[in-house]
């Protein structure tokens, strides 16, 4: 989880900035996916979006991304993790969907991540066949949210963030 929200902060900066001690890169980008690194300790590798459609439109968020990380010094490879620019009510839940398959996601603070990591291989599996993925959640205040991501270059981001981070 610290990894997550570590990460998290890493994303928003998407930029050549100093983040947590870390200069973060753009790598390549593929279609509607992004790869990004960020040198220092740890070294961490990312394919990220932004959704294509947020509703309600008309709702104040904070940046909103999905990310999938990698992380070499801990071994840990395509960690989901989505920062949804609003905070959760404790215990909610949020809910990915590709192609009518739902897998639900913890949620804390911010952010929403897949509880097991074999779980986390499924969603991304099904991610890799989808064309599009919607991600639901309701905000502590109880506004209900839907962001729509295209899955259009998500396989080839995360083969570049296995290039770069492979260890």
């Amino acid at each position: 989880m610290r990894r997550a929200a570590q990460a998290a902060c890493i994303v928003a900066t998407l930029s050549v900035t100093p983040a947590l001690g870390q200069e973060v890169a753009l790598l390549e980008k593929f279609s509607d996916w992004s790869t990004y690194a960020a040198s220092g300790d740890p070294k961490v590798c990312f394919a990220v979006a932004k959704p294509k459609e947020i509703t309600p439109k008309a709702v104040k968020r904070g940046p909103i991304f999905f990310y999938i990380s990698r992380w070499p010094a801990d071994n840990v490879v395509d960690e989901v993790s989505v920062k949804m620019g609003y905070p959760f009510a404790e215990g909610a839940k949020a809910t990915a969907n590709i192609g009518g398959t739902k897998f639900e996601l913890f949620t804390k603070e911010e952010g929403a991540f897949v509880e097991k990591p074999e779980m986390e291989t499924k969603l991304i599996e099904a991610m890799k066949s989808g064309s599009t993925m919607k991600i639901e959640g309701r905000s502590a205040r109880g506004t209900n949210t839907a962001d729509t991501y295209s899955l259009k270059g998500l396989s080839e981001a995360l083969e570049r963030a296995a290039k770069e981070c492979s260890g």
